[in-house]
């Protein structure tokens, strides 16, 4: 599981408001806005100012959602030892 800001976003586009903009509305620098572009952890004080800032709340803001990466791993992780197996059986081995 990970954070994403995906609909702090949205809402942005959705109030016509820019990065920049938000940045001097809610008095925040513009390495918090590209920390929360990349899903990177974020003080929660950034979180409350965003907030007040769009008068929103979090969960406006920010969701959490499963990581990908990780299941694919694991998915693959499955398939090569299925693919393992078929090839032992091949030869005989299992």
């Amino acid at each position: 599981m990970r954070f994403s800001y995906n609909k702090l976003f949205k809402l942005l586009i959705d109030k016509g408001i820019k990065k920049k903009d938000l940045c001097e509305m809610a008095g925040i620098s513009a390495t918090s806005i590209a920390k929360l572009g990349h899903g990177g952890n974020i003080n929660t004080e950034v979180l409350l100012k965003i907030c007040n800032a769009l008068n929103c709340d979090v969960g406006d803001i920010m969701e959490f959602t499963k990581n990908e990466t990780a299941g694919s791993t694991v998915m693959q992780e499955d398939t090569d030892a299925a693919d393992l197996q078929m090839n032992f059986r091949n030869r005989g081995t299992v």
